[in-house]
């Protein structure tokens, strides 16, 4: 079923009643992955072009802080919290798939050349969030660290097996950071994409889709984690493939978990 076009006027909050968010089982992010995978098989250039550019962009934050690893620690899991723009792309794919459209860069460029004020609002605030985590994990290793960290070796000595609680506090205060982010953007975009909604109700929604499964959507943030720290460990080869899977399986994420009434 598909969503209204983009160019409608968003529908106001007590308008979105039609909508029911069901509760899925435990495992179901094994399902999303598996079609997710099946849409990147699907239009494999249009994905894998993805994933390049994702690639791309965490080698540009490699080279920008090569030397101050106390900044890249904190950008490659920033990373994380602007993922779901980079996506968009992959989400436009899986809807046109779903409906049996042609699923090319014909359909991702009519999503980025629509300027639809909504899009760009949100991925403003996520890339504002990613910077604010950025600034907060260099500060912290900066001020804590017993000594300078400038490369992986020194983030590992000083803060992951230092003697001081700096690292469980580092992961803490990223937790702390990101559940909120999580929760609000899990369905959010794929939502603002799909359905002709404002901002704050497409977070709320994807609150409320998370207070209803928190056990599959906690799986599901893990999962994602895992599988972004294995695209960034292989040298960002990894995140070529590993990229536009998590993206069009949050597609079907969304679609399992925002339903209409009828």
């Amino acid at each position: 079923m598909s969503g209204p076009s983009m160019s409608a006027r968003p529908t106001p909050p007590q308008a979105q009643a039609g909508l029911v968010l069901p509760q899925v089982p435990l495992g179901r992010c094994v399902d999303w992955l598996a079609r997710g995978w099946q849409d990147l098989q699907r239009a494999p250039v249009v994905a894998l072009v993805h994933g390049a550019l994702m690639a791309l962009f965490g080698a540009l934050l490699w080279l920008f802080a090569a030397d101050r690893f106390r900044i890249l620690a904190g950008a490659f899991s920033g990373f994380l919290l602007v993922a779901p723009v980079l996506a968009t792309g992959l989400y436009a794919v899986s809807r046109a798939l779903e409906q049996g459209r042609r699923a090319d860069f014909g359909s991702v460029m009519a999503v980025w050349l629509s300027g639809h004020r909504r899009l760009m609002v949100f991925g403003l605030l996520l890339a504002l969030a990613g910077s604010g985590w950025v600034l907060t994990s260099a500060a912290m290793i900066t001020l804590w660290a017993p000594q300078a960290v400038n490369t992986p070796a020194d983030f590992i000595r000083h803060v992951v097996l230092g003697e001081s609680w700096l690292f469980e506090a580092w992961v803490m205060m990223g937790g702390v950071l990101a559940a909120p982010m999580f929760a609000s953007s899990v369905i959010a975009m794929p939502m603002l994409l799909d359905r002709s909604v404002g901002v704050l109700t497409a977070v709320l929604t994807s609150w409320r889709a998370v207070i209803a499964n928190p056990a599959p959507l906690a799986l599901w943030a893990a999962v994602i984690l895992l599988l972004t720290f294995i695209g960034m460990a292989t040298a960002l080869v990894g995140l070529i493939v590993l990229g536009p899977l998590l993206g069009h399986a949050s597609w079907h994420a969304y679609r399992d978990l925002v339903r209409d009434a009828a």
